[in-house]
């Protein structure tokens, strides 16, 4: 009889260093949820945890505090804090020709202007993921017509065109119109301001990755709002942009962003407020 009450008591005692024990774990399970280490269906005394406020709050990393630029009734936007200004109204000093040497597009009045049969211009500067405004402007009383009129382009690490050529009233195919992944994707709309007026584009892009051996992990992509609209959203570019034949993709880094001398008959566009930041 002594031996059998011994018993008991130890039971008791096990059962109740047990339940010590989880109350003690049920305790370090919700300091450590909202960290995302254990999930939220975990269970303790073989009943899910009740929810609370806490468990889905987030403290850390805290983000860095960027200034905002400030924006016009145009949608001319001044570069944030953390950008990296490629022109600023004064120089082209951030962008070289095709030789490494300086480029000689004409820059005045705060802007600068196509010298056309000088060739395209470079960004010194490479970059992956980022983030490029950038405004331009075709002239007013331009002439031409379709590709001959206003035609220019912006190409991400200097391979993926984004196209810029004036598609105010301007027929031509929709791969090739202003926002284009030129001969890939239609802009979803024609937000073009007519000749004259100043044009916006905010570009995010998302650089393709290789493995080292060549082969493509993952594709680009890219999202383009012109004067305010979405006109490429999240779009994935197939391949470099050729005039003629399909696109194909090839390894490369990090590369320049580069502005086209398209050379068409038409008068010269201009840009003006170029800022990047990357990602």
């Amino acid at each position: 009889m002594l031996e059998s009450t011994h018993h008991r008591k130890q039971t008791k005692s096990t059962i109740l260093k047990i339940k010590i024990m989880k109350s003690q774990l049920q305790i370090i399970l919700v300091s450590l949820l909202p960290l995302g280490v254990f999930n939220l269906c975990a269970q303790v005394n073989d009943k899910p945890m009740k929810m609370q406020s806490a468990m889905t709050e987030l403290w850390e990393p805290v983000p860095e505090i960027v200034t905002p630029g400030q924006a016009d009734i145009t949608g001319s936007t001044t570069a944030p804090s953390d950008a990296i200004v490629l022109f600023d109204g004064k120089n082209l000093a951030a962008w070289e020709n095709k030789d490494g040497k300086a480029a000689e597009w004409t820059v005045h009045d705060d802007v600068f202007t196509v010298n056309k049969g000088k060739g395209d211009i470079f960004t010194k500067q490479s970059f992956e993921d980022f983030q490029l405004h950038i405004e331009w402007s075709v002239p007013e009383g331009v002439t031409g017509e379709g590709q001959r009129r206003g035609n220019s382009g912006i190409f991400l690490q200097n391979v993926y065109e984004v196209q810029v050529v004036d598609s105010y009233e301007n027929l031509t195919y929709v791969n090739g119109q202003a926002g284009s992944v030129y001969k890939q994707s239609p802009p979803l709309k024609n937000a073009m301001r007519p000749p004259g007026g100043w044009n916006v584009f905010d570009i995010i892009y998302t650089a393709p990755r290789f493995k080292e051996n060549g082969t493509l992990i993952l594709p680009a992509y890219v999202t383009v709002i012109h004067n305010g609209v979405v006109i490429q959203n999240h779009t994935q570019i197939t391949g470099h942009t050729p005039n003629t034949g399909l696109p194909k993709y090839k390894p490369h880094g990090p590369g320049p962003i580069r502005l086209q001398d398209h050379n068409d008959p038409s008068e010269a566009i201009s840009f003006r407020n170029i800022w990047i930041r990357e990602m």
